[in-house]
């Protein structure tokens, strides 16, 4: 085997790789998204998330390790749609965030306490 065949077969394992892993960290991110949205009590919509970016980080232990970050979306009353986001690295989840429509919420009350309700 000469080296540009190693070469290849190496660049080919490692895209293989990355390809399942990434779709293993995206199943990892749909199931923190949706167990959330249960203890948040509201909907979550598509029922997937979107890749939002990659880096390399190290983790709790020193380790390099890749940081996926991913959006989602979902919904309070049914008529709305709230972002959501959910932070993996490597396949630990550490940070799912879905407080936007709380966030939504208080602007409105903060508004209506600045303006009165006339307005």
């Amino acid at each position: 085997m000469s080296f540009v065949e190693l070469l290849a077969f190496l660049t080919t394992g490692a895209v293989v790789w990355f390809w399942f892993d990434s779709l293993k960290a995206r199943e990892t991110g749909v199931d923190a998204a949706r167990r959330a949205c249960v203890r948040e009590g509201v909907q979550f919509l598509d029922e997937t998330v979107v890749g939002q970016g990659l880096r390399l980080a190290r983790d709790d232990n020193g380790r390099v390790v890749l940081r996926r970050g991913y959006a989602f979306e979902y919904s309070v009353s049914g008529d709305d749609r709230n972002a959501g986001s959910v932070v993996l690295e490597g396949r630990e989840v550490v940070l799912v965030d879905v407080s936007a429509h709380r966030l939504a919420r208080r602007a409105v009350v903060i508004d209506l306490h600045t303006r009165g309700p006339s307005a």
